[in-house]
């Protein structure tokens, strides 16, 4: 009989960084590393180690806007974060595997479906560019994705905003309190997407007593109903309690038993800052968990049972915000939402995203066609300011998978129809339902498939 297989792949990304003491650098992965092998996790049977192929650029365009393009966005280390993605992904669909482990850097959740720059750490989506792949080159149709950073999930939010097909789940400290200062009860998904965006803003000094209770009490039962076909974890640990970014109180005993619960196909490492004091110990309680491996003896030189309780007054907050939560959910299918408008048959919501990174402001006008066949295409207007006078306008029309066959021709005719427009510097067609993707610069009358 196989024995049960974690896949694990590490890519420290030594050739990348945003500057040489940045709080997201190599050093992140090495202490882990090091740890694992000290410990002779790597070696054990139930443990495979992998090499990572590239994410293709196409790879990148069927989730992305890139800005001009996708080179001029990506270096080599963020395709090879998103390939380590993709590697293990292919080899767990294939029952190689039987999870699996990407410990990689740059990181990606907070990467947006239209991409000018680099934002809270990232340029590139690693779990999303991953499920697109999933679902363009295996046919998998239902992924749930359960963010357990510190910081909001923003990007990947903003990704799967209109899926009905992907369920996003995202535990986050309070956005109020915390960078990027979304994730708020109220974001719940577009019209046809109601209620498949579940955010659950926590106060600092959040425990792992009730970051349990909310996995057995909301995430759990969310994910029977919704019955996906694989599910990826966002990996994030700056909740640990000696993170220097967040303010929870989280363990490595309880990032073990929210894995061993949620038991997701693929981890995907997001955050965590505290590269001596909690990293170390909190991949390998993961690792171990995954693989279903004893990791009751994986603790902090300075944690003892009991140094956190959580208090009443928190635990009844935390059981109403649950309770909410579950109602939008039950009533998915019936609720009429939106916090937009609808004109001449589009849904429309327009938003301001800030670059922290690179300082780019960003203004969208986003518009979904309402269809009574399909989820409707997107059209995104996207423009923005770089400082020092430097603009630019550009338009990108979104395809999703199982398209009807108007919305596929009217997207197109749009398409075709901009590039004679002045108002745009760039055009981008994204038609998933075929995989067919296209891109035109308007200034050189030039056009490029990714």
């Amino acid at each position: 009989m196989r024995c049960k297989q974690t896949g694990l792949i590490f890519f420290p990304a030594f050739d990348w960084a945003i500057s040489p003491t940045h709080p997201e650098r190599e050093e992140r992965l090495l202490y882990t590393r090091d740890q694992i092998f000290e410990e002779g996790i790597i070696d054990l049977p139930q443990i495979a180690e992998f090499t990572p192929q590239l994410a293709s650029i196409h790879d990148i365009a069927r989730t992305h806007f890139c800005v001009p393009q996708v080179e001029s966005q990506t270096t080599e280390a963020h395709l090879i974060a998103a390939g380590a993605a993709i590697t293990l992904a292919d080899q767990i669909v294939a029952g190689l595997i039987d999870n699996g482990f990407a410990l990689v850097r740059p990181p990606g959740h907070h990467a947006m479906r239209v991409v000018h720059g680099n934002r809270g750490f990232c340029n590139i989506n690693n779990e999303a560019v991953m499920v697109e792949y999933l679902r363009s080159r295996h046919g998998i149709k239902k992924v749930a994705i359960i963010d357990t950073d510190v910081h909001h999930g923003d990007g990947t939010q903003d990704i799967f905003w209109h899926d009905p097909d992907v369920l996003f789940i995202s535990f986050h400290q309070d956005g109020r309190t915390l960078y990027p200062g979304t994730g708020f009860i109220y974001e719940l998904g577009g019209p046809c997407a109601y209620a498949r965006t579940i955010n659950i803003p926590l106060p600092p000094g959040t425990t792992d007593d009730s970051l349990l209770y909310i996995v057995d009490n909301l995430i759990l039962p969310v994910l029977e109903e919704f019955r996906p076909d694989f599910v990826v974890n966002s990996a994030g640990q700056d909740n640990h309690y000696t993170d220097p970014l967040g303010s929870m109180r989280i363990t490595a005993q309880g990032y073990a038993r929210l894995t061993e619960k949620l038991r997701p196909d693929l981890a995907v490492l997001e955050g965590g800052y505290a590269i001596e004091t909690a990293l170390p110990y909190v991949n390998m309680a993961i690792i171990l968990a995954l693989a279903g491996l004893d990791y009751s003896n994986v603790r902090e030189p300075d944690f003892w049972p009991g140094r956190f309780k959580e208090t009443s007054q928190r635990t009844e907050q935390l059981k109403r915000l649950v309770d909410g939560l579950l109602k939008h959910w039950k009533n998915r299918d019936t609720t009429l939402t939106g916090r937009g408008k609808t004109v001449n048959g589009y849904y429309e919501r327009e938003k301001l995203i800030f670059y922290d990174t690179d300082y780019i402001e960003e203004h969208q006008t986003e518009k979904l066609r309402i269809c009574s066949n399909c989820t409707g295409y997107l059209s995104i207007e996207s423009e923005v300011s770089h400082g020092f006078g430097q603009a630019g306008k550009v338009l990108c029309l979104s395809v999703p998978f199982g398209a009807c066959s108007k919305c596929r021709n009217e997207a197109a005719d749009l398409y075709t129809g901009a590039k004679k427009s002045v108002g745009y510097n760039y055009i981008y067609l994204q038609d998933k339902s075929s995989d067919y993707l296209l891109g035109y610069d308007t200034k050189a009358g030039k056009e490029w498939r990714p």
